[in-house]
């Protein structure tokens, strides 16, 4: 039947009555592909274990099994590459790209420098993560859950910015009275790793990942001794220890056990809004905007079979961390959850990065 007669029959509703079927839309198909997935940072933190982790399930799980390449743009925490992403258009659903809580942190600050709205992205997955704080030996002997007897020492801090997800630390060690003493500039959580194994810093954190990864052998070695986790949320929104790090006290513990720290109030309830919005909510994996739903359902699917592993709970565990996976709908929720917060919480963290840093977003 003609291309016109069939538009006619179509229009007329008469396709179904005429036993006719219509053409079927074509099956997204991979193969022989090369799907690039995009991390805003150095190829040594936790968003890159986090992405090459995933990357290998996912090719084996989407249609025609493509390659799938991790690539990394650092520079700006994050923004570079968000700004980037954010001019990207579909083209043949082949582009995704990976963002953290150093990513959502400018955008929920109003940071002049964002130039991307994560309204316009396609999210098809999100997890969450945790964090572990961690000392050299000498302050490492001093902790006894509490921060009592690290008041009076001096610590050195690399850091991404104070406006990027190493917020979260630099505002629970300045709620415990510590003098800690960022380096701003660093590319990634790893390159901090590397600070404190040369020595040039004396404190760090990194995101669970990177923790299993990497600071573990620091710790097995002796050169590095736990702190605290920053905990994890519970169903009733209460912060517990991360399931992870079962062991390890969580913030709120260690803030409720030091003198001066209160776990609430203006101060507990800013560092909590961003904490949730950063950790539970960390990790989301985005198709550029224009995508069209047959791609989007495509990677949905892929993702969701990856989950789906019998397997998966066990090697991401030891890999991730032992924190939800969410697919679809769920990284839609999960993606407004990371990217919201108060304004009294808002307003507190503008007010304390200026206080603290001379940092002014306006």
């Amino acid at each position: 039947m003609a291309a016109t007669k069939f538009t006619q029959l179509a229009s007329a509703g008469l396709i179904a009555a005429a036993g006719i079927a219509a053409p079927a839309a074509a099956e997204v198909d991979f193969s022989g592909k090369t799907i690039e997935w995009v991390i805003p940072f150095s190829e040594t933190g936790g968003s890159a274990k986090w992405a090459n982790f995933f990357a290998p399930l996912l090719s084996e799980a989407l249609p025609g099994k493509p390659t799938v390449v991790v690539k990394f743009m650092p520079g700006a925490g994050s923004t570079k590459g968000a700004n980037w992403f954010q001019e990207q258009k579909h083209k043949n659903g082949l582009l995704m790209f990976g963002t953290s809580g150093s990513t959502q942190f400018p955008y929920l600050l109003d940071d002049p420098r964002v130039r991307y709205e994560y309204k316009d992205w396609v999210p098809v997955m999100a997890s969450g993560t945790g964090g572990v704080a961690y000392l050299n030996p000498k302050d490492g002997a001093k902790f006894d859950g509490s921060a009592n007897a690290l008041k009076d020492s001096s610590f050195i801090y690399g850091s991404q910015g104070a406006t990027r997800l190493d917020l979260v630390p630099l505002l629970a060690w300045d709620m415990l009275g510590m003098n800690v003493e960022p380096v701003f500039g660093i590319k990634g959580r790893g390159d901090g790793r590397l600070m404190f194994e040369r020595g040039e810093a004396n404190i760090d954190y990194q995101t669970s990942s990177s923790y299993l990864g990497g600071s573990m052998a620091l710790v097995e070695a002796g050169t590095a001794i736990p702190m605290m986790s920053w905990g994890a949320l519970d169903e009733d929104g209460n912060i517990v220890r991360d399931p992870t790090f079962p062991d390890l006290p969580s913030f709120k513990e260690v803030c409720e056990a030091t003198e001066g720290c209160e776990t609430s109030g203006p101060a507990w309830d800013a560092w909590k809004s961003f904490f949730i919005a950063g950790f539970p909510s960390q990790k989301i994996a985005f198709l550029p905007a224009g995508t069209p739903d047959d791609v989007r359902d495509a990677y949905i699917a892929a993702f969701e079979a990856v989950r789906a592993r019998p397997d998966f709970k066990e090697i991401a565990r030891q890999e991730v961390g032992d924190y939800p996976m969410f697919v679809g709908e769920g990284a839609e929720k999960t993606t407004i959850a990371g990217t919201t917060v108060s304004d009294e919480a808002k307003a507190y963290v503008l007010n304390w990065l200026n206080e603290s840093y001379g940092v002014s977003l306006k």
